[in-house]
């Protein structure tokens, strides 16, 4: 089961999962929405990196993610409500991933809980 992170409790994740990294090496935020959903609505990098890759090609990039970041990696799947990233975390822990979690409520809730500023869509 993919543990579900509210992004209230987004920060201490990303402090802890980064405890666990070399100095250079941020824990990363999967962003699996649309490229119009990106823009009209997006996180802002600040202590982890940001990779935006729509849910439909996440099977394609899947060996290039695990060579690229090991299976290791810290990962947060952020969607708009928090269903496909469920379901990509799934995929990704399927495919190897042990530190996955997904962001419950997507950039719905993280307007709401973090960063207001984010537009809500």
């Amino acid at each position: 089961m993919i543990p579900q992170l509210s992004p209230l409790g987004f920060a201490a994740w990303r402090d802890q999962a980064s405890a666990g990294l070399a100095p250079a090496v941020l824990p990363l935020v999967l962003d699996v929405r649309e490229p119009w959903e990106v823009q009209t609505a997006s996180v802002k990098e600040d202590g982890f990196s940001l990779l935006v890759l729509p849910m439909r090609e996440v099977p394609g990039r899947l060996a290039a993610l695990q060579e690229t970041l090991g299976p290791d990696h810290p990962m947060a799947c952020l969607c708009h409500h928090g269903m496909r990233s469920l379901q990509v975390a799934n995929y990704l822990a399927q495919g190897g991933f042990t530190q996955v979690v997904n962001l419950q409520g997507g950039i719905d809730a993280w307007s709401q809980q973090v960063d207001p500023s984010v537009p809500r869509y």
